[in-house]
């Protein structure tokens, strides 16, 4: 979880194209409260953007900037995941051992679910419309099913779980950080496929992908992005990014790669081939 703060930046591209892209700090929103700060996760069809912050995690409107509404008793909060078909959000709640889910259109709480030991990363597959959370004091994924609200089953990754993407074949990866490896599973069997070592890469946390070229790009804390063919897990590219990253995200109409850090700095690469 990242240092207390009470400014939350928010960033806009100025300008995209595929030859460049020119990105600026457009403004900030404040965010009241102590607290430390994690995933951010936003629900574009609602326009709201959710926060993790310590104990709680707070909603604003993506546009404006304004408190929308708070969820609260959510301590140890990491990340956020939105299944908005079904109008669920789910939060891993990392002090408690606990997933919390709610309406995504109240904000209420509609319960609390046991998961695996110390829960960080979270991914709502909407293929097999399950919800998986990285445990990283169990070492393995939790599986939910988003509809019901209930566990129906465990992976055992053998690892601490970061980034979740599903492939182009419907198969999911996530990186483990302490292992320095990309898993990837059957989301509906759970069946562990193939293991990947991250050649070039050290303690993997944000993870994108590249559906239509089966390429991962995976921020590693040794600051480099490794980019893998996602097939047969071979090192495409290791390419220099800032340090501490811990998300990563693709825009494949503009071809361009985010690693955001922990240092302040977002790198954003384009994909040429």
């Amino acid at each position: 979880m990242k240092h207390a703060s009470c400014l939350f930046a928010f960033l806009l591209t100025s300008a995209i194209s595929l030859q460049a892209a020119t990105y600026t700090l457009d403004t900030r929103y404040p965010v009241a409260g102590n607290g430390g700060w994690d995933f951010i996760t936003i629900d574009s069809a609602a326009r709201w953007l959710y926060v993790s912050h310590g104990t709680q995690v707070d909603v604003l409107d993506a546009d404006t900037g304004k408190v929308v509404g708070v969820i609260a008793d959510t301590p140890g909060v990491h990340g956020i995941a939105i299944a908005s078909s079904l109008e669920r959000g789910f939060t891993t709640n990392g002090k408690e051992n606990k997933v919390s889910v709610f309406n995504t259109r109240t904000l209420a709480l509609i319960k609390k679910i046991e998961v695996g030991e110390k829960p960080d990363s979270i991914y709502f597959d909407s293929a097999s419309q399950r919800v998986f959370t990285g445990n990283h004091g169990s070492h393995n994924i939790t599986v939910i099913d988003a509809e019901s609200a209930t566990v129906v089953g465990t992976i055992d990754i053998k690892g601490d779980g970061e980034g979740l993407v599903t492939g182009n074949h419907g198969t999911i990866f996530v990186d483990l950080e302490d292992k320095s490896e990309v898993v990837e599973f059957n989301p509906k069997t759970l069946e562990v496929l193939h293991r990947f070592p991250i050649q070039g890469g050290e303690a993997p946390t944000g993870m994108a992908i590249d559906r239509e070229h089966d390429r991962l790009f995976i921020g590693c804390h040794n600051k480099v992005l490794v980019v893998m063919n996602a097939t047969n897990g071979q090192t495409i590219a290791t390419l220099p990014i800032g340090a501490g990253v811990d998300a990563a995200g693709f825009d494949k109409q503009a071809g361009l790669i985010f690693a955001s850090n922990g240092d302040g700095t977002l790198n954003v690469i384009h994909e040429k081939t």
